[in-house]
């Protein structure tokens, strides 16, 4: 089984949660498919905080091989310059922007990381599991990657291409050092059998399966035709093939070689997000190296889909790419982290569209969520100014609303916080306040407010109370997804003055029922979710 870091925490051992994003390549700026995988790793590492749990959430960017050193060419600018300007101006910067809370941004140009890789693959070298041979096959620059010809597609002209760039491979022959990859399929197979979670989801997992299971070839770990790379520390005229260097990311940004107390408490990961274009070599590649090295292997690798732009994988090569900030600037930071995560499957392809987007906004952040949080505030502020009054006359439709709560943050938990259903998670949370607004339309307290008899006034507090304990749990159990909106209905609610900070608040207590206090200041501030003006040119 994949091992799992713990570190000691008042003489206990502590469960670590680590995390990782693919490290990006900085060709160019980052688009919407690039944050998916990024906000879907802030918001697990961001629930599993508010589980109470040690988390490290790491993301990175990718910067050698003969991609970025033609793209630095194409700019007349060094590669690392090249790499230097955008991370520095659109990589770490997006990040921020999305509120993205990584502990760590690894690049592969650090000296703590390539150092640690010249140490790896001279530890493999040494053990004789790499050895000198040649290889000719297509290349696909792109990809970083030699090809099957079973992967490739034809062109009308007969012209063999990518199949996931659509652009032409290049033939290529070089002298290269090559890892025993093809010993380790049946260690592969017995692992993957031993362990069925470790592919997610099912698809991918029978992909890879079927991969591994047709025979592996022994891997080429070095190129020898450019030099934008790390050295080969036995031959430099060779530099460490990308793909190589760019896995051991996840091991050397944790302190691989260099800090070992920091890396037997962390390493190895419990999730990988990967796309699933890059999925063998994370469940195939990955783990025979870690294998080859003696080292546990990561909990799950996880490969989401694509985001689709008119039926075409959104990127920059055929030019799909969407700026993150093109939607934020229209529909909200949070807004935005909230719908490709509600509207698309993790795992499975979905499809972008502006349309839809302002319909679920609408539906479901404005008039659903942001009006019954707004509705509750008024109602407060104007039959106990402000004051949130205490509920003594509950029964069996308040029973219903506990219910509804404990529900959701069990649900929720299980699917965001274990099984990385997101959608499901979130719709989960959706349901309950679908559930309060029908709790409120039914107890009708601006007609109950009309009675001024003890017994009216006690069920008008009963309502409002009910109303504002269930928002309490759904901004905790929302606080992941959407951390700025939530932490303003939590200041509405008078939460921060009896019951501290919202990130302080532990995920499974959400559904503790009684928790806001009576007598605290409910403030109608400003609209969660503003109205939305015209779509922009």
């Amino acid at each position: 089984m994949a091992a799992t870091g713990s570190e000691k925490q008042g003489g206990e051992d502590v469960q670590s949660f680590y995390v990782s994003t693919p490290i990006y390549y900085v060709n160019d700026a980052p688009h919407l498919g690039h944050a998916y995988t990024t906000v879907a790793g802030d918001v697990l590492t961001r629930w599993h905080r508010q589980r109470g749990e040690k988390v490290w959430y790491l993301t990175g960017t990718d910067e050698h091989g003969q991609k970025i050193m033609r793209t630095a060419e194409a700019n007349n600018v060094t590669p690392q310059a090249w790499c230097d300007k955008l991370v520095e101006e659109s990589w770490k910067p997006l990040w921020e922007h999305l509120g993205i809370g990584n502990d760590d941004f690894i690049r592969t140009t650090e000296k703590r990381h390539t150092d640690r890789v010249q140490e790896f693959v001279q530890d493999l070298y040494d053990k004789d599991e790499i050895y000198k041979g040649g290889y000719e096959g297509p290349y696909c620059v792109g990809c970083e990657e030699y090809k099957l010809p079973g992967d490739l597609i034809e062109a009308e002209d007969g012209t063999k291409l990518c199949p996931i760039h659509k652009k032409p491979v290049e033939i290529l022959k070089e002298e290269n050092y090559f890892f025993k990859l093809s010993q380790y399929g049946p260690k592969l197979l017995e692992f993957y059998a031993a362990n069925p979670g470790f592919i997610q989801p099912e698809s991918a997992r029978n992909e890879v399966v079927n991969f591994v299971k047709q025979g592996l070839q022994d891997l080429s770990i070095s190129r020898s035709t450019f030099d934008w790379g790390v050295p080969v520390p036995w031959d430099d005229k060779h530099v460490i093939y990308v793909w190589v260097d760019a896995l051991l990311n996840y091991a050397t940004a944790v302190g691989y070689g260099a800090n070992q107390e920091k890396f037997d408490a962390t390493f190895p990961a419990n999730v990988h997000l990967v796309g699933k274009d890059i999925l063998r070599f994370h469940a195939v590649i990955w783990p025979a190296m870690l294998m080859a090295q003696g080292l546990p292997l990561p909990g799950k690798v996880v490969a989401n889909g694509w985001l689709m732009v008119g039926g075409e994988k959104m990127s920059k090569s055929n030019l799909t790419g969407i700026k993150p900030q093109d939607l934020t600037s229209h529909f909200g930071v949070d807004a935005y982290r909230w719908y490709f995560l509600r509207a698309i499957a993790f795992g499975s392809d979905g499809s972008f569209s502006w349309e839809d987007f302002t319909a679920r906004y609408t539906s479901e952040l404005a008039n659903d969520y942001g009006n019954l949080a707004s509705r509750l505030a008024a109602m407060v502020g104007k039959y106990y100014g402000g004051a949130l009054p205490e509920a003594t006359a509950a029964g069996e439709p308040e029973q219903a609303v506990r219910d509804g709560l404990t529900k959701a943050v069990a649900e929720a938990d299980r699917k965001i916080g274990e099984e990385l259903d997101f959608q499901g998670g979130i719709l989960s949370i959706f349901d309950f306040v679908k559930q309060v607004n029908g709790y409120i339309t039914e107890q009708e307290p601006w007609k109950v407010a009309k009675d001024e008899s003890p017994e009216g006034r006690a069920r008008l507090a009963t309502i409002l109370y009910t109303a504002a304990e269930a928002l309490r749990g759904v901004a905790v159990l929302l606080n992941p997804v959407m951390p700025d909106t939530s932490q303003k209905l939590w200041e509405s609610l008078g939460a921060e003055e009896s019951l501290g900070a919202l990130a302080d608040q532990r995920m499974l207590e959400a559904a503790d029922w009684g928790r806001l206090s009576p007598g605290a200041t409910v403030t109608k501030g400003a609209v969660l979710f503003p109205r939305l003006e015209e779509k922009p040119e």
